[in-house]
């Protein structure tokens, strides 16, 4: 039976990467930092898979468990995933999101090594390894300039895949554009939006309190993006690809069809913007060319815009109405 090892495992990519692994018959084993509702949720989902407590920042440990686990397949999903936090925390960024992907990928090389079996690793990079790019849309050439803390832990991670790779391991980074599903925490602004939205047509609450409306981004399906991670680890040859949808729309254009799913047009006075919402060094725009993507692994976005953010607000709707009862 194959073995997969799975970090972020309770995150929103995570949860739908568990999903597939488990349809497909793998023995999924997942790094978890203590019991809380999302572990025992996933438990509950799924229980004959594997959950290791652990920190990302503990890198002997870490190393250890890889060693001890010896899988087949790595999914390195885990990290620190706010810009926001990161310039608050940029030492625990560089640990938890940099620092820890070299502890896998040496791992990886070691049971890969002592097995001697083929270990194949797959890291779920970011377009902020991109900073402010010179051009759009951006693919796996684009200068990898980063503009925030976040977004360098990202590139120092991105650059050891290569490095890896180089080495003998089957290494791929996935370089993933903003991607949202039912499962994302409020902490993201986009299910704050739509969480938001839902308690508004509920009168629940007044207004949507946002930071600005004008930075724009290529927004797709979380399921297809974790579809993408599966098919680089799958693929005979290992590399890195852009995966986005190759449009971008405004965070206003996500309020509006937001607003628009929950059956109000009228909605521009019940935002406000709050300067506190207002990201440093935001970048501005930014869109994915997925063309390598599409050509060598098959790899295609399945969900339009409109429909993504409608299915987001008909899940919040419903759990704004269970409360209720």
């Amino acid at each position: 039976m194959s073995i997969a090892f799975v970090t972020g495992i309770t995150g929103q990519d995570g949860s739908y990467l568990v999903d597939d692994l488990v349809a497909d018959g793998v023995e999924v084993h997942g790094l978890v930092r203590s019991s809380d509702e999302a572990v025992e949720e996933l438990r509950a989902r799924h229980p004959g898979i594997v959950l290791h407590e652990g920190d990302l920042a503990e890198s002997a440990s870490l190393k250890q468990l890889v060693l001890d686990v010896g899988p087949d397949r790595v999914f390195n999903l885990g990290g620190i995933s706010s810009v926001a936090f990161s310039w608050q925390h940029p030492e625990q960024t560089a640990r938890i999101t940099g620092l820890s992907v070299a502890t896998l990928l040496q791992a990886c090389l070691e049971v890969q090594q002592r097995d001697d079996r083929p270990v194949r690793f797959v890291q779920a990079s970011s377009s902020e390894i991109f900073g402010n790019p010179p051009s759009s849309p951006q693919d796996e050439s684009t200068p990898i300039r980063p503009t925030s803390p976040y977004g360098a832990a990202k590139a120092y991670a991105h650059h050891l895949v290569g490095v890896y790779r180089a080495q003998g391991l089957h290494a791929s980074s996935c370089i993933l554009y903003n991607h949202e599903s039912t499962r994302r925490p409020e902490a993201f602004v986009t299910r704050k939006i739509t969480a938001g939205v839902a308690r508004i047509a509920a009168g629940r609450q007044d207004v949507l309190s946002m930071g600005s409306l004008d930075v724009r981004r290529d927004w797709g399906w979380a399921p297809d993006y974790v579809r993408a991670l599966q098919l680089a680890q799958q693929h005979e040859t290992a590399d890195d690809y852009v995966v986005a949808t190759g449009e971008t729309h405004t965070v206003e254009e996500f309020v509006g069809a937001a607003f628009a799913a929950a059956g109000i047009d009228d909605w521009r006075q019940l935002v406000e913007i709050d300067p506190r919402f207002i990201r440093p060094a935001e970048i501005s725009s930014m869109q994915g060319d997925a063309s390598k993507a599409r050509e060598v692994l098959g790899w295609s976005p399945s969900v339009a815009f409109d429909e993504l953010v409608a299915r987001m607000v008909r899940h919040d709707l419903t759990l704004v109405e269970d409360t209720r009862h």
